[in-house]
């Protein structure tokens, strides 16, 4: 036992530690023996900053021993993964800690007002040019899916991106996001001059997904891509905090770990930045990185339109919105200027947007204007970053994101908590660190084509006030259909109007069933193209393109249509005959 001691005064010795160490935690040097070096250099860093309470129940050396070694391979973890490591995790969490407590308002000094963007009307020209600017550009975009969560929420044990997006062909999240990359990658190659890359695509998986990603990608061969073109960046955990002073939360099943909790999709930027992707992109030549999530089945409708907004305007950061109601529980894309000049053009959550507008000369708050809707545009958390800005600003950050903590106190005195809390990131908050003279603007797209998330389980769905958006899986199909029939009366064809049903207590609009494969049309032009004459669809009809070169005229249905064909075959459809490659065949069809 003289042997321990002497081999835990002499390594204290070494780190400079006084004997004010033996007196704080003395479990620890009882056991640092145990230890190596590099850990040792943890400990002093947790006792420097004030976290000794983490070895009070520390056994004696030869008990757990293995467990108090893994508990330091836990603070490795989390001291690597967290920019500027613990010690920064925890001296800015004191920071916003004490915030919090005095109730500071983080938008003190800041007046808004409404920011710059581009306001697109699906169809007309300017639509058009945008959509046809973006394909052009799509070569050089990587995208990048956030798809940290479960589908708990919905009721769904899974992860959220292996949920169908629509029921009648059954295809997952995931695999309408890769095929539409794959699409947008084909009709890009087609119009670059040159030699034409594969399109990159990134998911930022957790704990929770990481393996169940993979799984899903590799049981279904990538879904066509390939898997060299597919990166799965994991991300970690952030400690849990237990008070005001920031001490770390113990995990209340494990005396030797510390409890842990997501720190949000805003680490998204860290991990593209610590993994050497950016770079790697950049330095393939690409300009654009975009960013998306996990289960909004309408996104790449509006993608083309808005990747052409951001090459034209220059943008560094474009947020895409939608027309938002004044009130309405989305954010709001906001300029805040401050009274000592400074300003950013960023998310602004709309229970924070009325009460900032009143106490900035604005008595009404957020009201609607002339358009009937609010002057601030939603925000659906869909990203367009410039690269190369992008890269530069993340080199002085190390890829954080402006921080903050939601604790849930016990009472009005604010000093201790309901349960352990910890810092949060979100993606949409990247603008806060920007200089004034970055080109941050937005594209507002009609809901119907841009946004339509699944969130909220049938129950919670149900209990939504009345005219209020579901946001469930029942609404967010429904929304798809709505849509492609939306998309086809604008390419010329006669679509009945929707009828009002009740599915999981939800009154939605039942549109026909029409789906069909990116391939087939994701920009309007391409389905224009492919629509001509007098095309007449009726409300109880469903009809699946899974093809590629595929031309409807003159379609009449009333019933069930399903045209599945490879993809350098034309296929013209014609009532009553279906023409296949010069010669007449049949085609599945019910009416």
């Amino acid at each position: 036992m003289a042997s321990t001691v002497d081999s835990a005064a002499e390594q204290l010795s070494k780190l400079g530690i006084d004997g004010a160490f033996a007196d704080s935690a003395p479990n620890l040097k009882k056991n640092l023996h145990l230890l190596s070096s590099e850990q040792v250099e943890l400990a002093k860093m947790l006792m420097e900053m004030g976290q000794s309470h983490l070895f009070e129940k520390w056994a004696a050396p030869g008990v757990d021993d293995n467990e108090k070694r893994a508990f330091f391979d836990q603070v490795a973890k989390l001291n690597s993964s967290y920019p500027g490591g613990l010690k920064s995790y925890i001296k800015t969490a004191r920071e916003l800690l004490a915030d919090s407590k005095a109730g500071k308002n983080p938008f003190d000094g800041f007046t808004p007002s409404v920011p710059t963007g581009e306001v697109l009307k699906f169809g007309d020209d300017t639509f058009i040019n945008y959509e046809q600017a973006g394909v052009k550009e799509a070569k050089n975009a990587a995208f990048v899916l956030v798809a940290g969560g479960l589908g708990e929420r919905l009721g769904y044990n899974g992860i959220k991106v292996a949920l169908p997006a629509e029921t009648t062909t059954g295809t997952c999240f995931l695999q309408n996001y890769i095929e539409c990359i794959l699409a947008l990658q084909e009709s890009s190659c087609r119009l670059a001059e040159g030699k034409c890359q594969e399109i990159p695509f990134a998911i930022m998986t957790s704990d929770d997904t990481h393996s169940r990603t993979q799984e899903l990608l590799e049981s279904n061969s990538y879904f066509g891509m390939k898997p060299t073109q597919v990166k799965l960046l994991k991300q970690e955990k952030v400690a849990c905090l237990d008070d005001n002073d920031a001490r770390l939360a113990m995990d209340p099943k494990n005396k030797y770990r510390i409890q842990t909790k997501p720190h949000g999709h805003g680490d998204v930027h860290a991990l593209l930045y610590s993994s050497g992707l950016l770079k790697e992109w950049h330095d393939a030549g690409l300009k654009w990185v975009l960013f998306f999530q996990d289960t909004n089945g309408l996104l790449f409708k509006a993608i083309p339109a808005s990747l052409g907004v951001s090459a034209t305007k220059q943008y560094h950061v474009n947020s895409l919105a939608v027309p938002r109601k004044a009130k309405e529980a989305i954010g709001g894309i906001t300029r805040l200027t401050h009274a000592d000049g400074r300003s950013m053009v960023i998310n602004v959550e709309y229970n924070q947007l009325d009460p900032l507008l009143r106490a900035t000369g604005f008595p009404d708050g957020d009201v609607n204007c002339e358009t009937g809707y609010s002057p601030f545009p939603g925000n659906i958390n869909q990203l367009i970053l410039e690269l190369g800005p992008y890269m530069e600003e993340l080199k002085k950050t190390g890829g954080a994101i402006k921080e903050f903590v939601n604790p849930k106190y016990k009472d009005a005195s604010k000093t201790s908590f309901k349960s352990s809390t910890r810092l949060e990131c979100m993606m949409q908050d990247y603008p806060k660190t920007l200089p004034p003279s970055a080109k941050v603007g937005f594209t507002v797209m009609d809901t119907w084509l841009a946004y339509a998330p699944v969130k909220n389980n049938p129950e919670d769905a149900a209990k939504v006030p009345k005219g209020n958006p579901y946001h469930s899986a029942t609404s967010g199909e429904m929304a798809i259909y709505c849509a492609n029939s939306l998309i086809l009366r604008k390419a010329g064809a006669q679509v009945d109007e929707p009828v009002q049903e009740v599915f999981n207590g939800q009154e939605v609009e039942v549109w026909p069933r029409l789906t069909w494969k990116p391939k087939w049309g994701l920009t309007f032009s391409e389905i224009k193209n492919k629509v001509s004459g007098s095309c007449s669809v009726s409300q109880k009809s469903t009809m699946v393109i899974e093809g590629h070169n595929v031309i409807l005229e003159d379609l009449s249905l009333n019933g069930a249509l399903i045209i599945d064909s490879v993809d350098d075959a034309e296929v013209c459809y014609i009532m009553p005959i279906l023409r296949y490659g010069g010669q007449s065949c049949k085609i599945s069809e019910i009416v």
